[in-house]
């Protein structure tokens, strides 16, 4: 099964109720690529990249398309495996890995379309059929975030993450401590600083909330940053933002950096090398969660298969941009959270078939 054409597609995704915010970002809509691969047997497979604006990583919508199209005449005719593919768009184009994310997703799509199994039967096997999701507020004031704590929680989130950062410290530790009295011990707590916080303010937080039980995510801008204070912290830190590929992920599992992560399979360069990542952090007994920074169905499909294959011990949860946005690119099989978690689909490959209609003509058609 090779390559026979590939269709490049921009969508607008706009945010219910926005903006979502940030320490660094208000986000009042986002900008999608889809692409579409058709192989020489016929059978369609869809890949999907959505980066948070140009600020929250290095990636851009724009920037995607652009390494898409400069990477799909020399894909045509390449075989779907997704290790040799990687290998091909690498020898073809360096870095880009969010970009590449959207051919490595169709490429397991096809897979499991032409196998008939599903996506989390090629990565391993599921280990749930529904899996668990967590809630992730934006910046706000410590009643309203607690408001929204107590009613996720009524929901069935197991996990809610606080955003904080990007103001007066003391607001952040007010929301937490709000949050704390409001849901206590029934929910799991994440406090994500967006890179938002400096080392002052990341102690100050640690120290006046030592009380409270809540991991730290993506404190500050970079590792240095983080690995200069964690040995006097007095929680548990994840990396995110600065967990960049794979190297970055062996060096902070091996040198002791954190004690987690929030994992984007598209910052890695897709479901591929986050099979490598889930299969490192089991090995060290690692929690992480299996997300995106954004997107519709299709990389909501592609991180709830992955999710599903994770020891459940060690699945902090799968965040959906679902809430966020109005309706479906799969009409009928569009990926929900219910109750706080997520149903794994159930058709091969990743499960749901795009209403293409929806994106219009291609911005760019190779083969």
């Amino acid at each position: 099964m090779k390559i026979s054409e590939i269709h490049i597609y921009q969508h607008d995704l706009p945010v219910q109720n926005g903006p979502y915010t940030m320490a660094n970002a208000a986000v009042w809509a986002l900008d999608t690529t889809l692409v579409k691969v058709v192989t020489d047997t016929g059978l369609i497979g869809w890949g999907e990249t959505c980066p948070v604006g140009p600020t929250y990583a290095e990636s851009f919508a724009a920037g995607a398309r652009a390494a898409l199209c400069a990477m799909a005449p020399k894909l045509l005719g390449a075989a779907l495996h997704p290790l040799s593919l990687r290998r091909r768009m690498d020898g073809l184009l360096n870095g880009h890995r969010y970009a590449k994310a959207a051919l490595d997703i169709a490429a397991y799509d096809l897979l499991g379309k032409a196998t008939g199994l599903r996506v989390a039967d090629l990565l391993g096997g599921a280990v749930t059929e529904r899996v668990p999701s967590y809630y992730a507020s934006g910046v706000g004031a410590p009643e309203e975030i607690a408001r929204i704590a107590q009613e996720k929680l009524a929901e069935g989130y197991p996990r809610m993450q606080i955003k904080v950062g990007g103001r007066d410290v003391a607001i952040d530790i007010a929301v937490i401590r709000k949050v704390w009295e409001t849901v206590g011990h029934k929910m799991r707590l994440a406090v994500d600083g967006n890179r938002g916080w400096n080392t002052r303010d990341l102690l100050r937080v640690s120290r006046e909330c030592r009380d409270i039980p809540f991991i730290i995510e993506q404190p500050c801008n970079t590792l240095e940053e983080i690995a200069a204070v964690r040995p006097q912290l007095q929680h548990a830190v994840y990396l995110d933002e600065n967990s960049i590929d794979l190297s970055t992920v062996l060096r902070a599992v091996g040198q002791g950096l954190c004690d987690g992560f929030g994992m984007k399979v598209t910052r890695l360069g897709g479901l591929h090398a986050l099979a490598t990542v889930r299969d490192i952090c089991e090995a060290r007994s690692l929690p992480h969660t299996c997300d995106d920074a954004w997107g519709g169905d299709i990389i909501a499909a592609a991180c709830t298969h992955i999710g599903a294959t994770v020891r459940p011990d060690l699945l902090e949860g799968v965040w959906l941009a679902q809430p966020y946005i109005a309706g479906h690119y799969d009409p009928i099989n569009g990926i929900k959270i219910d109750g706080g978690h997520i149903k794994l689909p159930a058709g091969s490959g990743l499960g749901v078939l795009p209403d293409e209609a929806q994106f219009g003509a291609p911005l760019a058609a190779f083969g």
